[in-house]
């Protein structure tokens, strides 16, 4: 082994980076899977822990090569684990925009919040698939946008009636371009601590896909050849998708294990969905695949720049998950202990220092207007670590073998919104991050009800101001002619109205009102477009779309409450204005007057709301003090890890910190006309590894 090849194996020990590194890509699934503590690293890692310039423009190689076979130009994204664009490469006489449509299979198009789009950049819409497929997948799952598209609907499975909701619904409205978590590019950089923003959120639109090498995930691939960013709404066939068909030319060598795939996985009871596309339907073989110079000779395409995402001419090599260049590393195992005093085999999110981002930290709020009732440090690194021990505890949902645990990111901050600590525990997907952080946000602001400080949540959502929707534009598409569409938008002052009139509240969120503790799971019931989760005949959630107008690209207030910013950061693509600032909430967006400019003081969840399970409000008796949101391995096992991790923190350490009592909690309200009522938390039966224990939730 030479030098280097040792170096990197050894970091790759230090780092626990799941990979077995010899040799090319590899469809065949890896040796052995990591397990709590004990890293598996092959002898010889060489260059294979991560994707190299080669291997980018490989997979590069290959889409064009189908593309052509298919007479399809597209344009490809090619990203690594934490989301640094390696390369963005557009074929000749590719669509250059596509159009935002959940409607495109069934006919009666939808408008409001993004539908009907034709502005957005196919060079957007290609990274945010990339990116899709990248964080979803992990060393033990591997999922696509396929999947993305099947867990976020209405309804799980999609055209099925009368069920619930997609398990992950709402999570395509994360990792948001003015997220405060995300990282950014910096112009002229080659590739920087993640995770990254995604320009459009999470993708459901077939064609984004992982990215392996020998069992190791190491990035993603995103194809944009149709024109459509949408979704699949009708998954009782198999479809004969464009983009994915490109993106399964280029995954040749790096695909997903088979024993990981989506569809070897169960969720709900429900067998995943992967792609619909085989390699035996390619109309191209790695042999066909081009040098990139020669496909530049030959004016096929060429590499694109795309502000805020990529800059160069050439692919660029992908950092090696786990090592303080990606951004996340192993945490200090003396810090991160469970009661016993042993390792949690937790990780950080580091910057460019390799400074923790995020350590457990004496919350600066002054609950009940006494700042002696704050979280302190010690109690947040509490609530970290037991929260980790319950997931390393805990049976994952979405992850082969069924034997591992539960692998997901914690946050935790105060009632103000402010991130008080992060971790994560080993492997986790990527996209729980930003998620978990919006979760712990979404409980501690909609738990505001009664505050006197200026932050009750009604007042900070009427000072926020409506989306400004725009026109689907003339073809061929000048960005010169954006207009606000005289659809009408409802403010988020609209919202409270709705929901204070569904509750039977009228001083609900306001601060007149009497305390009420709203997990994840009881505001998503508010926000599903049929009460309470998936009945035909139910109502509308006051915080969702009525019938005719919601879809997954205008789910309610979710979309409403960051649509403005979204569009700021589409302008900038354009070179209209500068970059969106690092928050979602606020931003007046195409306005007469005081265009993308934030029009109010943000607080509370300014990397926008979540609407699935896993969080819960923290309270040090009766008093809201905090939040915490968990993301990662199924939302059942989210909700449970957030309230025992709150439970035995509490416990633990008996200063007074636990989950909200249970009067005040939303599952309580008895809803006037509704004999359904808000659910708070779901604990899984039966959830431990090794362990017999069931009902493990009932009576906290």
């Amino acid at each position: 082994m030479n030098d280097q090849c040792a170096l990197i194996a050894l970091l790759c020990i230090l780092a626990g980076v799941l990979a077995a590194c010899s040799g090319g890509g590899n469809d065949g699934e890896a040796d052995e899977l990591a397990a709590v503590g004990s890293p598996i690293v092959s002898v010889d890692c060489g260059n294979r822990c991560y994707l190299t310039r080669v291997d980018v423009e490989t997979v590069i190689g290959q889409a064009v090569a189908e593309a052509r076979a298919r007479q399809q130009p597209a344009t490809i994204a090619v990203v690594d684990r934490v989301g640094n664009v390696l390369a963005v490469f557009r074929m000749t006489k590719a669509d250059e925009f596509v159009t935002v449509t959940s409607s495109h299979e069934l006919g009666g198009p939808i408008t409001g919040g993004l539908e009907d789009l034709n502005l957005i950049p196919a060079s957007l819409a290609a990274i945010a698939k990339a990116i899709t497929g990248a964080y979803l997948s992990t060393g033990e799952n591997a999922f696509s946008t396929r999947t993305a598209s099947q867990i976020i609907q209405e309804n799980f499975n999609p055209g099925e009636r009368n069920v619930p909701s997609g398990p992950l619904f709402g999570v395509q409205f994360s990792q948001l371009p003015c997220s405060d978590f995300s990282q950014r590019f910096t112009p002229g950089a080659i590739v920087g601590v993640g995770p990254h923003r995604s320009p459009l959120g999470l993708s459901a639109d077939p064609g984004g896909m992982p990215l392996y090498i020998n069992g190791q995930a190491v990035g993603g691939v995103g194809i944009v050849a149709d024109g459509i960013y949408g979704l699949d709404k009708i998954i009782g066939d198999f479809d004969s998708d464009v983009d994915e068909l490109i993106a399964t030319a280029a995954t040749v060598g790096y695909a997903a294990p088979s024993a990981i795939r989506a569809d070897r996985i169960t969720i709900l009871g429900k067998t995943a969905r992967f792609s619909d596309a085989r390699v035996s339907d390619l109309q191209s073989g790695p042999e066909d695949r081009q040098a990139i110079a020669k496909l530049q000779a030959d004016l096929v395409g060429d590499y694109l720049a795309v502000p805020g995402y990529f800059d160069r001419n050439t692919a660029l090599a992908g950092t090696v998950f786990g090592l303080a260049e990606s951004g996340v590393r192993p945490a200090d195992p003396t810090v991160f202990m469970d009661a016993d005093g042993g390792p949690l085999d937790a990780f950080i999110f580091v910057d460019t220092n390799n400074q923790n981002r995020y350590p457990a930290v004496t919350a600066s709020d002054a609950p009940a207007g006494n700042p002696a009732m704050a979280l302190t440090a010690t109690e947040v690194q509490a609530l970290l670590n037991e929260a980790i021990g319950v997931a390393n505890e805990s049976r994952a949902q979405i992850r082969v073998p069924p034997s591992v645990p539960a692998r997901v990111t914690v946050s935790v901050v105060d009632s103000n919104g402010t991130v008080l600590g992060m971790a994560r525990s080993r492997d986790g997907p990527v996209f729980g991050a930003d998620v978990s952080l919006q979760k712990a946000r979404t409980a501690a602001f909609f738990s505001g009800t009664g505050r006197k400080d200026g932050n009750a949540p009604a007042e900070l959502l009427r000072q926020l101001p409506g989306p400004l929707y725009l026109e689907r534009l003339p073809e061929p598409v000048d960005i010169s002619d954006l207009a606000v569409s005289d659809v009408a938008a409802p403010s988020p002052g609209d919202y409270v109205a709705a929901l204070q009139s569904f509750l039977g509240i009228p001083d609900a969120l306001e601060a007149t009102g009497d305390p009420v503790a709203f997990s994840d799971r009881a505001g998503g019931n508010l926000s599903r477009p049929h009460f309470p989760d998936g009945p035909a005949d139910g109502p509308p959630g006051p915080l969702s779309r009525p019938p005719g107008e919601w879809s997954v690209f205008n789910v309610g207030l979710q979309s409403d409450l960051i649509y403005n910013a979204l569009i700021h950061h589409i302008g900038f693509i354009f070179g209209l204005v500068p970059d969106v600032p690092a928050t979602c909430l606020a931003n007046t967006g195409l306005a007469a007057a005081n265009p993308f400019t934030l029009a109010a003081n943000v607080r509370g969840p300014v990397n926008g709301i979540q609407i699935f399970p896993g969080s819960v409000p923290i309270y040090r008796g009766d008093v809201l003090v905090g939040g915490i949101g968990v993301s990662g391995d199924g939302v059942d096992q989210d909700d449970m890890i957030s309230f025992l991790g709150v439970h035995r923190a509490g416990m633990r350490l008996n200063t007074g910190i636990g989950n909200a009592p249970p009067e005040i909690r939303a599952d309580r309200i008895d809803i006037p006309g509704e004999a359904a009522r808000l659910r708070y938390i779901n604990c899984p039966q039966v959830p431990f590894i090794g362990s017999t224990a069931t009902e493990v939730c009932d009576g906290l």
